[in-house]
């Protein structure tokens, strides 16, 4: 099973799917380390602090990982671009406003960058790019609950 854990920064998408690739006993890949490996950071864009990724050529390094390894847990805001026969299940996390504004200041963001995160969230940005993908999707409100609790519920709607 693949399951692809995606949603806007600070919303808890690392812990979750750290914890549940443990709880499952699956493989956890972190996307980030697979733009860095092969070379995919693209223009950088500096009122973001982002880099540009290529998600064809990401894509394509991810398949061959899934075809590779059925057992995975993929964390990346960038993860529900996979076409959708290679995703078992979509997570996607979801945080308070308030919330998550503390958490990226926490991690001292500019203010540009809290802004655009903050406007993900508003619009909803991955859940609805998830459903163009037609992914079969768990929402999972992280401004409450522990990763334990999130982790046991995503766990819960899988088997």
């Amino acid at each position: 099973m693949v399951i692809i854990v995606t949603g806007t920064s600070g919303t808890g998408k690392t812990a979750i799917a750290k914890k549940l690739a443990k709880k499952l006993k699956y493989d956890y890949l972190d996307v980030n380390k697979i733009i860095i490996e092969n070379s995919l950071r693209g223009k950088y864009i500096k009122r973001l602090d982002s880099y540009e990724v290529d998600v064809n050529k990401l894509n394509k390094i991810l398949v061959n990982l899934i075809k590779k390894n059925k057992k995975l847990v993929i964390d990346s805001h960038l993860s529900h671009y996979l076409p959708r026969k290679y995703v078992d299940y979509c997570v996607i996390c979801k945080t308070k406003l308030g919330v998550l504004r503390k958490r990226l200041e926490k991690r001292n963001y500019s203010k540009s960058k809290v802004r655009e995160n903050l406007d993900s969230e508003i619009f909803d940005v991955c859940l609805t790019e998830a459903l163009e993908n037609k992914h079969r999707i768990i929402i999972v409100d992280t401004s409450e609950k522990s990763i334990a609790t999130c982790a046991r519920e995503i766990s819960k709607k899988i088997k």
